[in-house]
Order: C-alpha cells, then structure tokens, then sequence
C-alpha cells in the first residue's frame, strides 16, 4: 500500500472522525482525484514546446497526459479554435497517492524560499488548487534536456463538504499551509 494512502487510513480517518463526529467511516472526506494541467500558450508558434510539456508531464505523473485544444479563437493571440495549446493528467487511485506523496514531501521542499503554501486556494466546495511557477522542482526532470521551464495548475478534488473539513484532511495528510 502506499505510504500517504496508509497515512490517511491511520492518522487522517480516526483524527476527522473524532473533530467532526462522523458516525459513519463513509462520510470521512477522501481525495477522489489529482489534475495536472499544464498549459503552453507558445505551442501557437512553436509546436515543438506541446511535444516536450507532454513529455515532462508524463514523467512527472507517471501516466500519459491528453493534449487540450482551444475552446474558441482569440484573433489577438492569434489563437484558432482546435489548436493544441496545453496537456492535462488526471490522476486516481494509487498513482495520485503516490504522485502527491512525491508533491508533499520531494517537490514542494525544494521550491527556493518556501514558506509554505496558501490556506485560500479553495472553492468553497473543499477542492484545493494549487499552481507551481517552475516544474523543475520535480526531480524526474532532467534539467540538460529542458528547453523552457513551464508552469503547472494542481487541483485536488475532495470528497468534503466544506473548506475546513478539506484544510483540516490535507493538514494531516502533510500539506505545508502558511500560518
């Protein structure tokens, strides 16, 4: 079994049970989904940008990434609709216990001057986004075969009903809040 998966058995169900007074082991909140989404406004000029983000996206995730196109032409951004301009991973099950176990406790600590991360990036409906500037804090990134360093959106869809039920399962679970 994976480490954060085990974690959250032991340590997140009893502790969530207990603050929120669950009468049933059902009704504990749990992480259903990870999305990965990286988009490359550049791929409109160079194409070649797409090919190497779906590369490093699928290393990172450890599962291949779908190209998302444009959903309607923006004629200042010289933009089609259709154009291939950003890929996405959605991740269940094991792979995203283990992808955001590597988040918490390989990548996020090697981001320069980390305080920690914002307490309000949720939706109201218990689901966490977060953006990372440079994806080369990933240590399957090779930095000798970068051509450009990209950013990525992380959005951690949640069974809760509330942002505090959320906050309080990602605290337990090792998310690194700002106080």
């Amino acid at each position: 079994m994976v480490r954060l998966k085990e974690k959250y058995l032991k340590e997140c169900v009893p502790a969530l049970t207990k603050k929120y007074g669950y009468k049933n082991i059902m009704q504990v909140p749990k992480i259903t989904k990870v999305v990965i989404n990286m988009g490359v406004g550049e791929a409109i000029t160079n194409i070649k940008l797409l090919d190497s983000s779906v590369a490093e996206l699928a290393l990172v995730a450890g599962q291949q990434p779908v190209i998302t196109r444009a959903k309607k032409s923006i004629s200042n951004f010289k933009l089609r609709e259709g154009m291939p301009i950003g890929c996405m991973v959605t991740l269940r099950k094991t792979r995203m216990y283990e992808f955001l176990d590597r988040l918490l406790n390989v990548a996020l600590p090697r981001v320069k001057d980390f305080r920690g991360i914002s307490k309000n990036a949720f939706d109201g409906r218990g689901n966490y986004a977060l953006g990372i500037r440079e994806h080369i804090i990933f240590p399957e990134i090779d930095l000798d075969k970068l051509d450009k360093i990209k950013g990525m959106n992380i959005v951690i869809a949640t069974t809760a009903k509330t942002d505090e039920e959320s906050r309080d399962m990602l605290k337990i679970l090792g998310m690194p809040f700002r106080n």
